[in-house]
């Protein structure tokens, strides 16, 4: 009987498995290779289904309370110059007049982890060394501590998840890049920029700018063509220079951005990607949320995949208590049109948004009904 869960990664897709294996009387450790909590983050987009998970866990309305609340954008030119504005929309939250939520990253982990029980043990700082599959049960040798034996192992680390290069197909097999860079930082708010966002696109290099919800600081993401050959994960220097010489032409107040990214420790780079793979099991071990099927942050559903994902996937363990390869195929079968639909949105060449009819068919491409009643 599947009752002792490990989940690797503690951001919003392990958080809620946690959640909801917990719930239903799992015995679940965390752990996260941060040394903490980690605050700071862009906002991300609950839409759709994950709304009605949001709400049978009790925290859609919290979760309301902590949104957003932009009231439009500006887009501008090279020269920091308004040329359109709207308060319909904004590129990162979409329609305004919608039901869904946009919420910092920090915020919505934070809920979930305030709404996990005592139960629930947390290992920050630490790593899976190596895994060890048997009939039985999933060996595991931390980067620091003794090993453990657990029934279950759920990847949840992310893109570059450490659980999917250890037991599945190469990484060049399932990795699809986009060719093109995200990076995210924090300034403070030296332009007193209040519920509003200013962006700008040309080509392959645009931005989005807003302020937190304390408006004390500017969360800030700027998007352009990946270099070649491509940066170390671990080259933060040169991550920044890239950045900075893709957009030094780039005037009004966005040289003040760049003199303030220099010294920001709330720095992410990554070249965006989408992960494609034949299957999201093997074994005894599962992969979930971005680690099996990151659709990128273009999509703006991330989240939303997340969510849906950790809800389904507790569930089926749930009711295949005895048989992880049940509990996987059910997750599976019923996972994949969502996030088909969901991973379809991407086109770095688009210049507006994602059309709304396609959004709409995507944020609400998977039916719950039955699991939710």
């Amino acid at each position: 009987m599947a009752r002792n869960v490990l989940i690797s990664g503690a951001g919003v897709a392990g958080l809620a498995a946690a959640f909801w294996l917990d719930r239903a009387g799992f015995d679940v450790t965390l752990v996260e290779r941060s040394d903490g909590f980690r605050r700071g983050g862009q906002a991300v987009d609950i839409r759709g289904v994950a709304l009605q998970v949001m709400q049978a866990m009790g925290l859609l309305d919290a979760a309301r309370s902590l949104r957003t609340r932009l009231k439009g954008m500006s887009m501008l030119d090279a020269d920091g110059n308004e040329i359109h504005r709207t308060e319909e929309r904004t590129y990162s939250a979409g329609r305004l007049d919608s039901d869904d939520i946009e919420i910092f990253r920090d915020d919505l982990c934070e809920l979930l982890m305030k709404a996990l029980s005592a139960r629930v043990e947390i290992m920050y700082d630490n790593s899976i060394r190596a895994i060890a599959q048997h009939e039985d049960s999933v060996g595991v040798t931390f980067e620091r501590g003794s090993d453990r034996s657990f029934d279950i192992l759920i990847g949840a680390d992310g893109i570059y998840s450490g659980v999917r290069k250890q037991l599945f197909n190469d990484e060049a097999a399932c990795v699809f890049p986009l060719g093109v860079v995200l990076a995210l930082f924090s300034t403070p708010n030296f332009i007193a920029l209040d519920d509003w966002q200013i962006g700008y696109r040309v080509e392959e290099l645009g931005y989005v700018i807003y302020p937190s919800r304390d408006k004390r600081e500017l969360r800030i993401g700027v998007g352009f063509g990946a270099p070649e050959p491509a940066l170390s994960r671990n080259d933060v220097d040169g991550q920044k220079r890239a950045v900075s010489q893709s957009c030094a032409h780039l005037k009004g107040d966005f040289p003040q951005f760049l003199d303030a990214m220099a010294s920001t420790d709330q720095f992410y780079y990554n070249e965006l990607a989408q992960i494609h793979l034949p299957s999201w099991s093997q074994g005894r071990v599962v992969l979930l949320g971005d680690a099996a099927y990151c659709a990128s942050p273009f999509s703006g559903q991330g989240t939303s995949l997340a969510l849906v994902g950790a809800f389904v996937l507790a569930h089926d363990l749930a009711q295949h208590p005895q048989n992880h390869a049940d509990a996987f195929a059910a997750y599976e079968n019923r996972m994949r049109p969502y996030v088909d639909l969901n991973q379809a949105l991407v086109d770095p060449e688009r210049q507006g948004p994602v059309p709304d009819d396609q959004l709409d068919a995507a944020k609400n491409g998977i039916d719950l009904a039955d699991l939710l009643a």
